[in-house]
């Protein structure tokens, strides 16, 4: 996945069972340097990366977190690998009774605001020729088009509108980048605390462990051309209805 030479690559949600996946698989495939994980609270336990604490509900700390990543030149890679599904006081919604106005504003709010302005304050400093990537994680369920039994509101919304961001932002980035790629990423059902109060057996048939994803989504992303750019794509590689 060698992108532009000498370019950096960077995980947001770097302390997360993807997140650290991801940063693993990078840092094993020496195709960028230098390779920054960045979480809300420190990365412990990775090698070989430079570490940076973000967090996605405060503006200023990921435009501090930019600043300290564009002094190593551009960037050739960013992956946000953050995202929230539950936690205390939030669930997905079986019903529209369910709704609660501060529990909607709490998923938006990592799922679509936080990606969101982490492209506000990354994309700047994305190489400007040559092949680069922004991709976020997003997920099946945000699809319109792929809905059909209903439920989890805040979820399926805040990734849709994700989608949509970053649709809007592949047209933008096109204009002074036309070499990039903008991209949703569907990474599969991962054991993960995401998803282990619904499928809390990890070794269950179509349950991927976070290596497996992350290889398969850095796979993916190799694949990809700016023709794709845009669009919403599964761990196989398939597309994402919109």
């Amino acid at each position: 996945m060698t992108l532009s030479p000498s370019t950096s690559a960077v995980v947001i949600g770097a302390s997360g069972g993807i997140g650290q996946a991801l940063v693993s698989r990078l840092v094993a495939s020496e195709a960028y340097a230098p390779i920054f994980a960045l979480a809300r609270s420190q990365p412990s336990g990775l090698q070989g990366v430079r570490t940076q604490a973000i967090d996605l509900g405060d503006e200023a700390s990921i435009a501090a977190a930019a600043a300290r990543v564009g002094e190593a030149g551009p960037v050739g890679l960013v992956i946000v690998a953050t995202g929230i599904l539950h936690q205390d006081g939030v669930s997905p919604e079986k019903t529209v009774k369910a709704l609660d106005p501060a529990a909607m504003a709490a998923v938006f709010s990592i799922n679509t605001i936080g990606p969101a302005l982490i492209a506000k304050h990354f994309v700047p400093l994305l190489a400007r020729t040559g092949r680069c990537v922004f991709a976020a994680l997003s997920a099946r369920v945000g699809s319109i088009e792929d809905n059909r039994l209903g439920g989890w509101y805040a979820y399926r919304a805040s990734k849709a509108a994700l989608n949509q961001i970053l649709k809007t932002l592949a047209i933008e980035v096109a204009r002074s980048r036309p070499e990039a790629i903008v991209v949703g990423l569907h990474p599969g059902t991962v054991a993960s605390n995401l998803s282990r109060p619904f499928r809390p057996d990890p070794n269950a048939e179509g349950v991927l462990q976070p290596d497996e994803s992350a290889g398969h989504l850095l796979r993916v992303l190799g694949t990809l051309d700016v023709q794709d750019t845009g669009g919403v794509f599964a761990w196989d590689g398939t597309r994402v209805p919109a």
